[in-house]
């Protein structure tokens, strides 16, 4: 089956590692053209407490990743930065990179995502909107090229909780895989 046909089920989603650092600054270079992050930057958030790097894998490849930071003393995640590799965007990687990264905002206890996105990425602002999140501000000139990002946030219910091992209509609960 060719790259062009891998449905996105065939990603596995995981904790990113020193060993992803050259492939991560590749896949920064390649999807933006401005405010790319440095070696070093991803050196310090994937060794940071404050942060969690998930990565999209697939088929061995780095397919996209997802940045969240975590201020101390806070009930605030930040998006820092999502990316999916351009040859195998729209196949629904960037969505589960985003929902993993709820999730782990959700097992640090945060209430609240936010994000900002560039004010002409319509696709991103759709996919946001689409994912219940809600405009609730603006940073004018935040970017390198002087534009105005627009601020996003939602809100991250927990999940209600079971109770491990105990069976629901016939099914057992088992605990949820950790990034």
């Amino acid at each position: 089956m060719s790259a062009a046909r891998l449905p996105a089920a065939g990603v596995a989603l995981r904790r990113g590692r020193m060993r992803d650092l050259t492939a991560l600054v590749a896949l920064e270079r390649t999807v933006f053209t401005t405010d790319i992050l440095s070696r070093r930057s991803f050196r310090h958030f994937l060794a940071t407490p404050h942060a969690a790097l998930i990565v999209a894998d697939w088929a061995g490849k780095l397919a996209g990743y997802a940045l969240v930071l975590y201020p101390p003393r806070s009930t605030i995640a930040r998006l820092y930065s999502i990316a999916v590799a351009p040859h195998i965007g729209r196949r629904g990687i960037g969505r589960r990179l985003l929902a993993a990264a709820e999730e782990a905002a959700r097992r640090r206890r945060r209430r609240t995502m936010r994000l900002e996105v560039h004010e002409h990425n319509t696709r991103a602002i759709a996919h946001y909107e689409k994912s219940g999140y809600r405009l609730f501000g603006r940073h004018h000139d935040y970017y390198d090229d002087r534009a105005d990002a627009l601020r996003f946030e939602k809100p991250l219910r927990p999940k209600p909780r079971r109770r491990r091992g105990r069976a629901a209509e016939g099914v057992l609960l088992l605990p949820a895989n950790r990034l």
